[in-house]
């Protein structure tokens, strides 16, 4: 490549200068389709975001992660922690989808979805543009003189980020409480929920602090997500590059020049890619840690293009291999062993969502208890039930001995259960001497909804040797 010669680029990452301080990052605004389709995508993802803690269907809310209760809701449907196996499956097939998508399209969830970018590039940033002007107006503001134009505008613009960081930790906690939870904390007095209100405070400071301040090095330093690009792409992956065959050797336009006898390629050093990239890199030097694929670069060469008549496409998505063999992208074994395996993790997860059933049973006899010898001869065992309704109806249900012959007596009266609710409770199974098998005699239980088996439980009953 054209910059193999130096790499001194690599020695250090773009948001330190020699001397380990910060380098602050002034992007400016980027105009283009990519621009445009990246903010019709964020406002999308933001709408959702903050309107489906308030969203329910059959009564319970679209997304609900309550971990406090260990009731956990996706689309309606909620999930308790007998359903736990489907949530590892869910989330370990969500990994491998990042990962295959990485490893075909590069940093596409970075730059599109990830909620650290459409926070920073569609909300945070567009606020800067809107008080303090441009990037190149903000740089030039700040290393000025301090005036009462330059301190209004400072306060403004982060009393609205203290603001949205408020917004944003009441959503957040929204979706782990509910939203109605969430209406009467902040219409209560914080000394009512002292614990919740500093949680907020704290959480809200830790918002503030990384839009406000960190910003760019959260993708850089801190997210693990952007140091396994080593290991996942290659030279095949799909991601934005700097066509350097047609680009090099770079210089300015001049008027009437024939580049390609001046020995120019089409790259007229303008810098455009550099200012409006939000992590500061310049994507002329290659592939880099730091480049999330937010295509601002694209749209701010494409405009230069454009502008001096020369074909668009200098910097695209593409892949190395396109650029430096012209080779077309490929399925290599590592992404069809990718795919693969995230379709079958989708199968596997769609089937075992159909087979999840409405009631969650759990049956244990009463650990150290040993048989009752009862007036008429019949010996009993005792038992704890668990019931789980993982439905939105209310239900009477009742257990009943399948095998062998017996009976089965509740400590209570009946077992009427609410939607979406857990009962607990205790019960008797009475057998006769000739129904006994020896020690220890496999019996089977029957969960009914009326004359409906539900489900069927075996388990053991004690008898003498």
């Amino acid at each position: 490549m054209a910059n193999d010669q130096n790499n001194s680029f690599r020695d250090r990452i773009v948001t330190m200068n020699e001397d380990g301080k910060r380098n602050w990052i002034y992007a400016n605004k980027p105009k283009g389709k990519y621009y445009t389709a990246r903010n019709i995508v964020g406002v999308i993802l933001l709408a959702f975001l903050f309107g489906a803690p308030y969203i329910s269907i059959g009564g319970e809310p679209l997304l609900l992660f309550d971990i406090i209760h260990r009731k956990f809701v996706l689309f309606g449907v909620v999930f308790w922690p007998q359903d736990f196996h489907l949530f590892v499956i869910g989330l370990i097939s969500i990994i491998i989808s990042i990962v295959t998508f990485t490893v075909v399209y590069g940093r596409v969830w970075c730059g599109w979805a990830c909620p650290q970018t459409i926070f920073m590039e569609v909300v945070f940033r567009r606020i800067e543009y809107w008080i303090e002007g441009s990037g190149d107006q903000q740089r030039i503001r700040n290393n000025g003189e301090d005036t009462f134009d330059k301190f209004w505008r400072k306060l403004l613009k982060h009393f609205i980020f203290i603001l949205i960081s408020l917004a944003i930790t009441h959503t957040m906690l929204s979706y782990i409480v509910g939203s109605e939870t969430v209406h009467e904390y902040i219409t209560g007095s914080p000394s009512d929920n002292m614990s919740v209100f500093m949680a907020i405070m704290i959480f809200t400071g830790a918002f503030y602090f990384v839009f406000a301040y960190f910003r760019e090095q959260v993708c850089s330093l801190v997210c693990p997500y952007g140091r396994l690009q080593g290991a996942l792409l290659d030279n095949n992956t799909l991601m934005v590059t700097y066509d350097f065959k047609r680009g090099e050797s770079r210089g300015p336009m001049r008027k009437n020049e024939d580049r390609s006898l001046s020995g120019k390629g089409d790259c007229v050093n303008c810098h455009k890619c550099t200012t409006v990239c939000p992590t500061g890199i310049d994507i002329r030097d290659g592939i880099q840690l730091e480049c999330i694929n937010c295509t601002a670069c694209i749209d701010a060469c494409d405009g230069v293009m454009e502008r001096y008549k020369l074909p668009k496409g200098l910097i695209r998505i593409t892949s190395l291999n396109n650029v430096e063999k012209g080779e077309k992208f490929r399925w290599t074994p590592r992404i069809i062993a990718y795919t693969g395996l995230m379709v079958a993790l989708l199968g596997v997860l769609v089937v075992l969502f159909n087979l999840r059933s409405d009631y969650e049973t759990t049956i244990l006899r009463v650990q150290g208890s040993l048989f009752q010898k009862l007036e008429d001869g019949r010996l009993s065992n005792i038992y704890n039930y668990k019931i789980v309704n993982k439905t939105n109806e209310e239900t009477e249900l009742s257990i009943k001995l399948i095998s062998p012959e017996g009976e089965v007596q509740l400590a209570g009266s009946n077992m009427q259960i609410k939607k979406q609710e857990i009962i607990q409770g205790a019960f008797l199974i009475k057998l006769a001497n000739d129904q006994l098998s020896g020690r220890n005699t496999r019996v089977e239980i029957g969960i009914y909804n009326g004359d409906d088996l539900l489900e069927t439980i075996q388990t053991s009953f004690v008898g003498p040797q």
